[in-house]
């Protein structure tokens, strides 16, 4: 089985290479599927412009929280996408006080609209939580009982011990990237060895967060056998078995559809 990117942004300007050559060297190494993941409402549209006719690319349409001060006219965007088929995720979305380019009552209001769509439309979402899970924990838990809550994955994490355990009593799981082989925190590796198998996604979030030997370029899908292979060699466990856990936990996850 090939691998997935469960987060990339090759759709979005600023991205110095070519889509089609990127799409074309990921397959190359083994990435057979991308979910590109929209962070406004024009990026959104342009993720889903870009998944409509690329086989094995899926959008995601979301309003990251540095953006979620741009509020209505955007929701009203997402909610005209979300019945796109190739539209398979609601976010970038979540909570960030680590940099707070949007006020919080805006962060959380924005929160709350992508979780009702996604609860509608019965959609995974994608959450980007930074310094703010103490906040983001009560929202959450308010869109179903245990059992019954909503389904997601918590993108580039990076925390420890008991944001996991938080994320994993809630039956999220966890997105996993480049910053696992070149951070100096042992409590991220700790962590990042304790996901349990069947709730690990691989993402790259290129063109962000390079992993090594290629630091200091812009990041690429294909760049996720690297991540995996560092991964399994960190956990102690079997290079193909990981790598196929993780492909097919990303189908589950987002409900793909195989590539032709």
């Amino acid at each position: 089985m090939g691998l997935i990117d469960t987060h990339c942004h090759i759709h979005s300007p600023g991205y110095d290479l070519s889509p089609d050559e990127v799409i074309e060297a990921a397959r190359a190494d083994g990435v057979d599927q991308l979910v590109c993941v929209g962070t406004d409402a024009a990026d959104s549209h342009r993720a889903v412009d870009f998944a409509a006719d690329r086989d094995g690319c899926w959008a995601s349409i979301g309003l990251h929280p540095h953006d979620a001060r741009l509020g209505r006219e955007s929701f009203e965007v997402l909610a005209g996408l979300i019945d796109n088929p190739k539209v398979v995720a609601v976010g970038e979305c979540g909570l960030d006080y680590y940099y707070g380019y949007s006020p919080k009552a805006d962060q959380l209001k924005a929160l709350r609209f992508q979780l009702d769509l996604a609860s509608q439309h019965d959609l995974p979402v994608i959450f980007h939580v930074r310094e703010a899970f103490d906040d983001f924990w009560p929202v959450f838990d308010s869109y179903g009982s245990a059992g019954q809550r909503m389904r997601g994955v918590v993108h580039s994490f990076s925390a420890g011990a008991k944001e996991l355990k938080q994320i994993l009593d809630r039956g999220l799981y966890v997105g996993l990237n480049g910053i696992m082989m070149f951070t100096s925190n042992p409590d991220q590796l700790a962590a990042a060895k304790a996901v349990p198998l069947d709730k690990l996604v691989l993402e790259t979030d290129s063109p962000f967060l390079t992993p090594p030997p290629y630091r200091g370029k812009v990041n690429q899908p294909r760049y996720v056998g690297l991540i995996a292979d560092f991964l399994a060699k960190l956990r102690q466990e079997p290079a193909a078995a990981f790598k196929n856990a993780t492909s097919q936990n990303a189908i589950s996850l987002f409900n793909l559809g195989k590539p032709s």
